[in-house]
């Protein structure tokens, strides 16, 4: 597992202070790893998911750093998103 893997869980832990209730995500960063996202709160790994996030390592570390909101990241193809739309936008108002 990477540093940057780490630190994210470390922040996304902060950020969300808590878990998804109603459903999985995962965020794919770059070559780095993946990170997953459910009723137990983030964590690092690799498993299917509700929705998937992904996006290189300095968009994602922005996103993480509040510099770039998750929905502006999207609309310049920046973040692709794929399953569920609505957890999307919902976990991004959580961490962005």
């Amino acid at each position: 597992m990477s540093d940057l893997i780490d630190a994210a869980v470390s922040t996304l832990k902060q950020k969300m202070q808590g878990g998804l209730d109603d459903g999985t995500a995962k965020f794919v960063i770059g070559d780095e790893g993946a990170i997953m996202v459910d009723a137990n709160g983030p964590r690092a790994g690799d498993e299917p998911a509700d929705v998937t996030l992904t996006a290189d390592a300095e968009t994602f570390q922005a996103i993480m750093a509040g510099d770039i909101n998750p929905a502006a990241a999207f609309m310049t193809g920046k973040l692709s998103v794929d399953g569920d739309m609505g957890l999307a936008m919902k976990l991004g108002g959580l961490i962005g």
